[in-house]
């Protein structure tokens, strides 16, 4: 889907260095740390990052922004509770994961 909507395979396969502004406009690193901000448990989304969204969304675009990033975030956990697991329709396609802390 992101592909026939202009997201580049380097984006993809790139994706968890998005904040290094690899083939990522400014934008689109704003909507992505906003993304990974709503994914945290507990979310995490600061005062400052939501003021930066706001001078480039309207209140309608962030509403609708928002709900879609909770309801990716809603199928992933609800998935992954019931042990659903891909059925290769995209077989050959990314699923890059984000880059964690190391835990020491």
């Amino acid at each position: 889907m992101g592909r026939a909507n202009g997201v580049s395979a380097e984006q993809v396969a790139n994706l968890s260095r998005y904040r290094s502004g690899f083939n990522f406009s400014e934008l689109e690193r704003l909507v992505l740390e906003y993304a990974d901000g709503m994914t945290q448990t507990p979310v995490e989304v600061s005062d400052a990052l939501f003021a930066r969204l706001r001078e480039r969304f309207s209140e309608a675009e962030l509403v609708e922004l928002t709900s879609a990033i909770a309801w990716e975030n809603y199928r992933a956990r609800f998935s992954h509770a019931f042990g659903i697991e891909g059925e290769n329709f995209s077989e050959g396609a990314v699923c890059a994961l984000p880059v964690r802390a190391d835990p020491m």
